[in-house]
């Protein structure tokens, strides 16, 4: 059995989208998955990159291209009314029930389901204060206030935290990406060499992997704005 990390934000439809294809992807395998909640945001900021809702014209190319991509694998998508959104409330969501049924630093599937169907499919603001509460209401039932209080304490925050700088210590520098056995996949189309890789394709077996970063960069450095 294969053990793989998933690194999600639930502001990105693309963590969304490949939320959704990953079973169907893995099917037929033997698999465990462990879902990690990380801020997106940090990742860029480790980075010094700009999100793509960052710049305009790429903004309106993300928000074509995820409608099409979801037409495309029949895969329901409606966008928050506005976008992008603060997820911080969300990701800790996440974090505090995989704290209290014993995920530290990590949520089950079912949790993310639920968080990213309602972003994803309800056309509603996203990460409010109304939101959130009623995700904690679908999470945990008749004890949503003790969930929103964790979300909101120091060790929850602090593991968010954590979860962000150890994705980007390993090199993570966007969402969704799945880890296994030290290979990295990034992005929804990184699904199908997950996929192959997985099932033993014998591209693998060849340099263009590990050849990769050793192709020399033609890039000046930049200089440090002033």
């Amino acid at each position: 059995m294969k053990a793989l990390t998933f690194w999600l934000d639930p502001v990105s439809p693309y963590a969304y989208l490949a939320f959704e294809r990953l079973p169907q992807v893995l099917e037929g395998l033997s698999y465990a998955v462990s879902y990690r909640p990380v801020l997106f945001a940090g990742l860029l900021q480790h980075w010094g990159q700009l999100g793509p809702a960052e710049i305009a014209p790429k903004r309106d190319w993300t928000y074509r291209q995820v409608a099409w991509l979801a037409h495309r694998l029949s895969i329901e998508l409606k966008m928050p009314a506005q976008h992008p959104f603060n997820p911080l409330a969300l990701s800790r969501l996440l974090l505090a029930h995989g704290a209290a049924t014993h995920q530290e630093g990590a949520a089950n599937r079912w949790a993310c389901e639920t968080v990213l169907r309602r972003v994803w499919r309800s056309g509603e603001s996203a990460g409010t204060v109304e939101q959130t509460q009623a995700l904690a209401e679908a999470l945990s039932p008749g004890q949503a206030s003790d969930l929103l209080v964790a979300a909101q304490g120091d060790a929850v925050k602090a593991r968010l935290r954590a979860n962000t700088e150890e994705a980007a210590a390993q090199g993570i520098f966007g969402v969704p990406t799945v880890v296994v056995e030290g290979r990295h996949f990034w992005g929804l189309d990184g699904l199908e060499l997950l996929s192959a890789w997985l099932r033993g394709d014998p591209w693998f077996d060849g340099p263009d992997w590990d050849a990769a970063p050793q192709v020399p960069s033609g890039a000046a450095p930049r200089r440090a704005s002033r």
